[in-house]
């Protein structure tokens, strides 16, 4: 799991635990249960819980399905409907966590993004469109769909890396691009 609070736990975290939990209250309940029969699943149970925090760590695919992705709520100033209600998400929601941060008008708003974790995420308009910083790759893997919002394709990005003196997409850990420069972390850095 690693070092997180509470409320970031995932759902399979979450749920991994309760079923811990549910298992040791059998244990504790009947005294006559052997030892070995009450520990063993608890221990599959941790063993299942951290082999799956590890491929949520190498794949970003299954990260997604069990994490979810981030959703635009505002983009342009201009309120996503469809993508509110797919995350249930009101109007009266978005506007409390934009009062929250201080921010009492969506016309003041250039775009409103709900992180998986369930902060919201504000850039206020007035700001240089650079300032929204994408992640052209991450664990080595190039987001297509953050280099069409930038309308760039992959040849760009990799003919650009290469003048940076970076051949292999796989040893790079995150890699972004903003006003002209790079931001590059490769999986060798600790």
């Amino acid at each position: 799991m690693g070092k997180r609070e509470i409320g970031e736990l995932s759902l399979l975290d979450l749920i991994v635990f309760m079923m811990i939990g549910e298992v040791a209250v059998f244990a504790i309940e009947d005294p006559y249960v052997n030892m070995l029969k009450a520990v063993f699943p608890m221990v599959l149970l941790m063993s299942l819980q951290v082999l799956l925090s590890w491929i949520s760590l190498k794949n970003k695919s299954f990260r997604d399905l069990t994490d979810g992705t981030p959703s635009v709520l505002i983009r342009h100033g201009k309120l996503m409907k469809k993508e509110m209600k797919s995350n249930r998400y009101n109007i009266d929601d978005l506007m409390q966590q934009l009062r929250e941060k201080d921010i009492f008008n969506l016309q003041d708003v250039e775009f409103a993004i709900l992180e998986p974790s369930g902060i919201l995420t504000v850039l206020k308009k007035g700001r240089r469109e650079g300032e929204l910083s994408l992640p052209l790759v991450m664990d080595g893997k190039i987001q297509n769909d953050h280099l069409a919002r930038i309308q760039k394709d992959e040849h760009w990005l990799k003919t650009e890396l290469e003048k940076e003196g970076i051949t292999d997409l796989n040893d790079i850990f995150f890699c972004s691009f903003e006003d002209g420069r790079w931001f590059v972390s490769s999986n060798g850095e600790r």
